[in-house]
């Protein structure tokens, strides 16, 4: 699983590359907010994969611990030499006891709570592709590799494999839930209830390795309407801007909130955009306001000015790819591999 998850994140910080100075509408609530790079988008997933990769190594250390010598429950009564067997097999250490041995699900339990996180983040992402490639959106096409047609209406094209990646993620998260509702109840040690260990175990690996190794094929894939994006990323989505422009004139921000919420309301009465707005019509709203305060309305200085580290402005981008390309988990940017 681990090495899936390496090649979603290598998926992921390819199409940021390709995506680099794409603007897309970051939303919350589902309504559009501020604009952001897409590149910084992709990136946001790159970041859960990575958490969810410590994890997944965390959960290794944690397991690998021989348990051989407990016996039954007790311990064994030969004098074996546990720690030259742990050597010569590759474990970490030996068990420290012999009950807890026997009877201990915790790594099965931590791998599939590791696995049901890994399994909402690709659900997340597959619910973006689906919402992204419908006809509302309009942001991405699939590849024909990686949806299907209707058996009956000739002119779809659906997004199945998100759809079947999303909606897999509840078994994985199913199969944790059973675990724990089997381990909840039972006495020390063994008990013939734990042969239930097995199945969640082995259908969470069998459904999410795929998971991560189709998405990364098909992320790569992915065709952009970056004109559609760019023209979703604007209009009210700069509001903000204003609003910072007058916070940075003096203004307190909760009073900031209400002149550009007066302005947002003017443009829907009388149908304009806030581009198309006059330095003198945005003095009218506030004599802070004026000619200047369009500069602002721009989409580049809007990116360009969240330039704080974490923020979406290029250079913040780059220098994470960049960070992200040292640990081999980026491809290498076109001018690296000249070198």
């Amino acid at each position: 699983t681990l090495s899936s998850v390496d090649d979603m994140i290598r998926g992921l910080t390819t199409r940021a590359r390709k995506d680099l100075e794409v603007v897309i509408p970051g939303y919350t609530h589902l309504q559009r907010a501020q604009p952001v790079l897409l590149s910084h988008h992709w990136l946001a997933y790159v970041e859960m994969l990575l958490r969810d990769r410590g994890r997944l190594q965390d959960c290794r250390r944690r397991l690998n611990v021989l348990p051989l010598g407990a016996g039954a429950l007790a311990g064994a009564g030969f004098p074996l030499d546990r720690e030259r067997v742990a050597r010569e097999l590759g474990f970490d250490s030996v068990s420290a006891n012999s009950l807890d041995a026997v009877s201990d699900r915790d790594f099965a339990v931590e791998y599939l709570a590791a696995a049901s996180l890994i399994a909402v983040h690709l659900s997340r992402l597959c619910e973006e592709i689906v919402l992204w490639s419908s006809q509302e959106f309009d942001f991405i096409e699939l590849p024909d590799a990686f949806a299907t047609g209707s058996s009956m209406m000739p002119q779809k094209k659906n997004p199945d494999v998100a759809e079947l990646i999303r909606g897999r993620s509840g078994r994985i998260i199913g199969s944790l839930q059973a675990l724990l509702i089997t381990l909840k109840g039972l006495p020390l040690a063994y008990n013939r209830d734990l042969q239930e260990d097995k199945p969640p175990v082995f259908d969470t690996a069998d459904l999410l390795r795929p998971a991560l190794d189709i998405l990364a094929k098909m992320l790569p894939r992915l065709r952009t309407n970056d004109e559609k994006m760019a023209d979703a990323a604007g209009g009210f989505a700069l509001a903000t801007e204003l609003a910072d422009y007058l916070v940075e004139k003096g203004m307190p921000f909760r009073e900031a909130h209400g002149v550009i919420g007066r302005i947002i309301g003017f443009c829907v009465l009388e149908k304009r955009s806030l581009e198309t707005l006059s330095g003198a019509e945005l003095a009218g709203f506030s004599p802070l306001l004026g000619s200047p305060a369009r500069k602002r309305l721009r989409i580049e200085n809007a990116l360009s000015r969240r330039r704080l580290t974490g923020g979406t402005a290029l250079e913040n981008v780059v220098k994470r790819l960049c960070e992200l390309e040292e640990d081999g988990l980026a491809p290498l940017a076109a001018k690296r591999r000249g070198r």
